[in-house]
């Protein structure tokens, strides 16, 4: 890889309610999700550092955990996360900055499962992903979760086996 990485964070929405009579789109966030939303970006901040950029899918559990991580980086809300497949997401990703006025260094993906962790796994190149953090994730990608991925081509350049997975983490 380059010396100019980039890093890709993919964030499962935290724990969701099952209220009657909401359609899924407008699940809200059950009481644990918004505390392991809140961790979920002490974490990010501990670990990653700054967000610059977000793409979040626009159910409302997505948008509430992005709220309860306290990141306030730019963020776009894309309907096409919602139901999405790895593709669909990666050509989001590929359209990041044209979304956005700054350089990206480090992009935010809130969704949902399977795609995240199809996504996760699609993007990492088996030689040079963490061993450990690729057991993890291929066991389960549970709510709150993340994948850090560090990619070195540019974000429009972004394409299956092009990452490494640096790291897994659930935020509970």
């Amino acid at each position: 890889m380059s010396d100019r990485y980039r890093t890709l964070l993919l964030l499962r929405h935290a724990k969701s309610d099952y209220p009657d009579g909401v359609a899924d789109h407008d699940r809200p966030l059950a009481p644990r999700g918004i505390r392991e939303g809140a961790l979920a970006g002490e974490w990010i901040a501990a670990n990653v550092g700054t967000v610059d950029a977000v793409l979040c899918s626009s159910a409302t559990r997505t948008r509430q955990t992005l709220e309860r991580t306290g990141i306030t980086a730019p963020v776009e809300y894309v309907d096409r996360i919602y139901d999405a497949t790895p593709g669909i997401v990666i050509e989001e990703i590929n359209a990041v900055q044209s979304r956005f006025d700054a350089d990206v260094s480090t992009l935010l993906v809130v969704g949902h499962e399977p795609v995240m962790s199809m996504l996760a796994m699609s993007l990492a190149d088996e030689e040079s992903s963490s061993g450990p953090a690729a057991q993890k994730l291929s066991a389960k990608f549970p709510t709150s979760s993340i994948a850090v991925l560090r990619v070195s081509s540019p974000w429009d350049q972004v394409a299956m086996r092009g990452a490494e997975l640096v790291d897994f983490h659930t935020a509970r």
